[in-house]
């Protein structure tokens, strides 16, 4: 049954315990708990139309120091509330960060093996694996017209543009520092990287192929992790994991706050006209007033989620 808002429930991915929550879509409350997952689960797609969702697993290290990579993606019901499928990705390994594309293909960087792999979510299965160029291939976006996938390269400080049309790599963009996060505007003509040395994002030209700017984050005291637009592109979330922040940035990047959170703020799911915040650091999760930039309660899910998203 879903509630006044038509939400039907949330999923989170618990990280830190290796897990896969189910709460109750109005009290927040654990409901079902789904365990047994090589470490670790990690990252999250939802697909509300299929009743689906998609966790990967990536391996039991951090990116970069992954010395056990996974090759797993699970795939979950979400009517059943159940881990149903698992895809084996092999020989494409450290799954990590993936998106529907406009095409209904799911992308998904597989980092130790510099690809990012397209799966049919009809069939679950891998039906191609495009060069990323990069082993540092950490978090990917798609543009909004569905011609360009860019990969942001952590440690090798550039960004790696991808032609969906050919599914070939077409070039690379550097940028001045390491890199931790992409976000991509509604006409696709920003990219919003996250600079992974300074609380900083750099806003890059997709056609001219640079960065024209770099935004610092106002009352982020360290670098960010995170950035995610909102649905209707009026708001941009960035976490900032070691400063226990989360910034509502604008989209003419001209006004931003900085709200406190718990502990290591990872991922976003926007929710009408709140923010749901996931803080692996100490399980909690935490809701922010979108129009009164403010915080406006937590709750606890687990021993330190990740990922939440809705349905």
């Amino acid at each position: 049954m879903a509630n006044a808002n038509g939400t039907r429930g949330v999923i989170a991915v618990d990280k830190m315990g290796g897990k896969v929550l189910f709460l109750n879509p109005e009290t927040y409350a654990t409901e079902v708990v789904i365990e047994g997952f090589p470490r670790t689960p990690h990252e999250l797609l939802v697909l509300p139309e299929r009743s689906k969702a998609y966790v990967p697993i990536f391996g039991d290290g951090i990116h970069g120091r992954n010395p056990n990579p996974q090759h797993l993606l699970c795939v979950f019901d979400l009517n059943r509330r159940a881990h149903v499928h698992t895809i084996d990705l092999r020989p494409y390994i450290a799954p990590h960060t993936l998106k529907l594309g406009p095409d209904g293909l799911i992308y998904l960087t597989c980092e130790n093996s510099a690809v990012v792999v397209a799966i049919d979510p009809a069939a679950d299965r891998v039906v191609e694996a495009i060069d990323s160029g990069s082993t540092n291939g950490h978090r990917l976006i798609i543009a909004p017209d569905g011609k360009r996938l860019y990969v942001e390269n952590e440690e090798d400080a550039t960004v790696s543009v991808i032609d969906l049309g050919t599914r070939k790599l077409i070039g690379k963009i550097a940028t001045p520092r390491p890199l931790c996060g992409i976000a991509i505007s509604a006409d696709g003509n920003t990219v919003v990287a996250v600079d992974d040395a300074e609380p900083v994002l750099f806003l890059i030209d997709t056609q001219a192929g640079r960065v024209r700017e770099e935004v610092r984050l106002e009352g982020a005291p360290k670098p960010a992790q995170i950035a995610r637009y909102a649905p209707d592109n009026s708001l941009i979330g960035v976490t900032s994991n070691n400063g226990d922040t989360v910034s509502l940035v604008d989209p003419s990047f001209k006004r931003q706050t900085a709200i406190k959170t718990g502990s290591q703020p990872m991922d976003m799911a926007f929710h009408g006209d709140e923010l749901f915040v996931a803080c692996q650091g100490d399980g909690s999760i935490h809701v922010i007033d979108i129009p009164g930039r403010k915080w406006k309660r937590s709750f606890q899910a687990g021993v330190g989620c990740e990922s939440i998203g809705f349905f």
